[in-house]
């Protein structure tokens, strides 16, 4: 039994000094590489996620450009982004994992409702509004509308709209989200968007029988919210001088410019108060009082 087991030893070292040798002798054999289609015959899930969203880590790079060995060869094949990653704010950044989840979807990013200043590293035009134009806006962190990553919310989602023929996507004729307050409109912007908040002007506006109800309200409010234009940017010189210099404000005889012509309300003057009766005449002084008379002893 020992002559056997000592014949198998002797036979199995004879046998590796010959492969050795012969590979020693063979320099020319490449030496076996891994590529992606090794890969995936083990790694299923990662080149799906690549396929399905990896954008440039699909495009731009393959699976040996980040893990550039396998175990045991390489005891540590996961790569740091830093790796490719550089140069830039945001790449200095610590825990990208906390955003990018998983590095082969590299785009999706979930975060929760307390993120902003890694969002500041690439936004920073966005930034830049909400902090020169002051609004509720302003103190809410990113991440609080922008929760998914690329995710534009609609503004109905908090905010209810003006009026009921409103949808979501009238808000941005008017309102711009990083600084909703600084109201800004097109010159072709309906009258109706104008209605939902100045009911009372528009009903004014399109009753009137004067050529101004004919007008969308931005023909005279112009570009800008709350712009009240002077009566004179049109009409340049609508009455003699005379005229104007004893009526210097036209609303004297015109009323309002949404109510034009009410000439019996406007240049009316209130009626005379009927006169009070006169006041009663005063009463004499009474008499001085007699001196009064010695008293004898």
């Amino acid at each position: 039994m020992r002559v056997a087991k000592l014949f198998n030893l002797v036979s199995a070292l004879a046998l590796f000094a010959f492969v050795g040798t012969a590979a020693a002798a063979d320099p020319a054999k490449p030496t076996a590489v891994l590529t992606s289609a090794d890969c995936v015959k083990c790694h299923e899930q990662p080149p799906k996620d690549i396929a399905a969203a990896g954008g440039k880590h699909k495009t731009e790079v393959t699976c040996q450009d980040c893990h550039v060995g396998h175990p045991p060869k390489v005891k540590k094949p996961i790569p740091q982004c830093s790796q490719c990653h550089e140069g830039k704010p945001h790449f200095k950044l610590q825990g990208c994992l906390g955003c990018h989840t998983n590095p082969h979807t590299p785009k999706n990013i979930k975060f929760g409702n307390n993120v902003t200043d890694p969002c500041l590293t690439c936004h920073t035009g966005q930034i830049e509004q909400l902090r020169s134009f002051k609004s509720k806006h302003s103190a809410l962190n990113c991440s609080f509308c922008h929760n998914v990553h690329g995710r534009i919310p609609e503004c109905t989602q908090c905010h209810k709209p003006h009026s009921n023929d409103m949808a979501a996507k009238d808000c941005k004729v008017c309102h711009q989200a990083h600084k909703p307050a600084d109201v800004t409109y097109k010159s072709d912007t309906p009258s109706k968007m104008c209605a939902a908040c100045h009911s009372k002007a528009f009903k004014l506006l399109t009753s009137s029988t004067a050529k101004h109800s004919k007008l969308a309200c931005v023909y005279c409010h112009q570009a800008k919210h709350k712009m009240v234009p002077q009566c004179t940017q049109c009409h340049v010189k609508p009455h003699p001088a005379a005229i104007m210099a004893k009526f210097p404000k036209c609303g004297e005889c015109h009323s309002i410019a949404h109510d034009l012509n009410r000439w019996g309300e406007a240049a009316a003057t209130p009626a005379a108060a009927p006169a009070k009766p006169a006041a009663p005449a005063a009463k004499p002084a009474a008499p001085a009082a007699k001196p009064a008379k010695p008293v004898k002893k």
